[in-house]
């Protein structure tokens, strides 16, 4: 007969080496990771936040950087501004409603 092994039944995950118990060494390891996962979790939400609120101030400054060329007589310069500024809107819009999109999803769950 073939020998078998025996599995537990029940898994936690911070068992990391399978023997069904949990040693302070597995435990401690298992809660470092955890906390590294939401402080990450963290820095990523913050640093998407700046992002979408930097994209919205340039947005709202952006006209006022069309002005300024041609206050300061930069004509050609007034005039590459404008030609980008469909662009422009359209790719920053993209970003701030995808943040924004985003947050409302994840609050809804």
């Amino acid at each position: 007969m073939a020998e078998e092994t025996q599995t537990p039944t029940s898994f936690h995950p911070a068992d990391s080496n399978g023997d069904g118990k949990v040693s302070k060494t597995e435990e401690a390891m298992y809660l470092e990771f955890k906390r590294k996962e939401l402080e990450d979790q963290d820095a990523m939400r913050d640093a998407q936040r700046k992002m979408a609120w930097f994209a919205l101030g340039g947005m709202l400054l952006y006209p006022f950087a069309v002005v300024l060329a041609v206050l300061f007589g930069l004509e050609q310069a007034s005039k590459i501004l404008g030609d980008m500024a469909a662009t422009y809107f359209v790719a920053v819009a993209g970003i701030v409603a995808a943040f924004f999109g985003a947050q409302a999803f994840s609050k809804g769950k």
